[in-house]
């Protein structure tokens, strides 16, 4: 990890799994400085307004509206983020696949998938609506579910293939080996 923008910017090489969830947990904290404290600012926020959705003065057709915009404006603030962080999270995924001398191109797939997702959900395509008591609430659909399931699956398999497998010993078409020789043969 002596290069840390190369971390984020080169898709070339191998890095090791503890490079991997470093520059993991660096995306996290950034994505969440960003959430919590700068989209706030600029008005954006991923959860509804609690206290107008409960005041009793409000009508369903206004709490509806509520709930219906809180549900796009988040979901647009989702997108933003995803994009943020596209190519961050690409430069990590790929190079930890490198390692496994694997191209990456199910990295490539995973986050095209979600973009897809994120994009559609912002677009508020795929979504029913769902009557509770008197209050109108969008429900995503059943294709909704199910790529959103997809999505989660492929997750999945992303987390357990970068995160917890250990990459190819010794050197690859990629690179040489990011443990080394002798930290390679330990581990």
């Amino acid at each position: 990890m002596d290069n840390i923008v190369g971390l984020y910017t080169s898709a070339e090489g191998r890095i090791s799994r503890k490079t991997f969830w470093l520059g993991i947990l660096g995306i996290l904290v950034v994505n969440l400085l960003i959430s919590f404290l700068i989209m706030p600012l600029v008005g954006v926020s991923m959860m509804p307004n609690m206290a107008a959705l409960t005041d009793p003065s409000i009508d369903a057709a206004a709490v509806s509206k509520m709930v219906a915009d809180s549900i796009r404006a988040s979901s647009w603030a989702g997108l933003v983020m995803f994009i943020i962080f596209a190519y961050p999270g690409y430069a990590l995924m790929v190079k930890r696949r490198h390692d496994k001398d694997n191209n990456g191109m199910d990295v490539l797939i995973y986050l095209g998938l979600t973009a897809l997702l994120l994009l559609v959900q912002a677009l508020g395509i795929g979504y029913d609506t769902m009557t509770v008591g008197e209050i109108t609430v969008p429900t995503p659909s059943m294709i909704l579910t199910l790529l959103s399931l997809v999505v989660g699956v492929f997750a999945i398999y992303l987390l357990v293939v970068l995160g917890f497998l250990r990459g190819t010993a010794g050197p690859n078409q990629y690179g040489p080996d990011p443990l080394g020789g002798a930290a390679a043969a330990a581990a």
